[in-house]
């Protein structure tokens, strides 16, 4: 029997974390089919912001003067850029000057949102890279050319600054927000659960929710100890490079899947914790395997 291959449920004696806020329940069900122990402890939450004066003024100056770019970076941002234009009643308006636009989506979720709103994508990046996107543009220049940037929850300073750099009239639409969690204890508890390496893998699917967690360690007291149980023991995996990049900046390894997807980052669990926090012992005539902090007698849960 081999971990990740033919074992039905591969992660059975093991904790991982979550601390997803969109599709948590998916993710948490994905992980514990496969045996996992999951602590929940969503580390951030998403606010519209449909009602919100400055994505009202920026899709207002869109309609006014067309953006010569627009870079979609989210499927359920550029959704909700949609829903929020046709709510104030001018989304076919908006629609008309982004046709008109060269439009690029950053990943296959982005360009699935841009060919619902019946519109068609310039190019996309296989890499669903930020940083290619920035490189195409730069490379076709964007000396005065209107670029409108659709943001994903926060601020984008160094993709923008440099637009802005080489000459760009950027226009940033905020369509949503990421905010921490109405109740951080379960976050606090996380960070305990860390630093005491009770935890065998934390899972993050955004970079703001790597950003709250470190931001909640902080507050405690406990933001050394935390990123040494990330560099030592503790399995991080990250969806994608955008969402591992804090903590690949702060010398913490990932492991990430190929395509950022939900499905994909189980997969990579399943392939990376067993092979690196199982040991096997054969006693007595049974094989006994450490998972975590579970003992399994010849492929069953012994003990947690």
């Amino acid at each position: 029997m081999t971990a990740g291959t033919s074992d039905p449920q591969p992660l059975a004696g093991f904790t991982v974390a979550v601390t997803a806020a969109r599709r948590r329940e998916e993710l948490v069900s994905l992980l514990a089919r496969r045996g996992a122990r999951v602590v929940e402890a969503p580390a951030i939450r998403i606010i519209p912001t449909h009602d919100d004066d400055e994505l009202l003024a920026a899709t207002r100056l869109c309609v006014a003067t067309p953006p010569d770019v627009v870079v979609a970076t989210t499927g359920i941002g550029f959704r909700g850029w949609m829903e929020a234009a046709d709510g104030w009643g001018f989304g076919e308006q908006l629609r008309a000057c982004l046709g008109r636009s060269e439009l690029l989506a950053r990943g296959p979720k982005a360009k699935g949102a841009v060919r619902a709103a019946g519109l068609a994508e310039t190019w996309s990046p296989a890499s669903e890279a930020s940083d290619d996107v920035l490189a195409r543009l730069l490379g076709e220049g964007v000396a005065g050319r209107r670029v409108a940037v659709q943001l994903h929850g926060e601020p984008l300073p160094d993709f923008t600054a440099a637009l802005r750099a080489a000459g760009a009239e950027v226009v940033e639409v905020p369509v949503y927000r990421w905010v921490p969690p109405e109740d951080v204890r379960p976050l606090r508890r996380l960070v305990e659960q860390v630093v005491a390496e009770t935890v065998d893998c934390v899972t993050f699917t955004s970079a703001p929710a790597v950003a709250s967690l470190l931001a909640v360690a902080r507050e405690a007291g406990r933001e050394a100890p935390l990123l040494a149980a990330f560099r030592g023991p503790v399995l991080v995996a990250a969806v994608g490079p955008v969402t591992a990049a804090p903590l690949e900046r702060r010398d913490v390894r990932t492991v990430q899947p190929e395509r950022a997807r939900l499905g994909a980052l189980v997969r990579t669990v399943v392939e990376e914790l067993p092979a690196r926090r199982t040991r096997v012992v054969d006693a007595g005539g049974h094989r006994l395997e450490l998972r975590g902090h579970s003992v399994l007698v010849d492929g069953r849960s012994d003990a947690r």
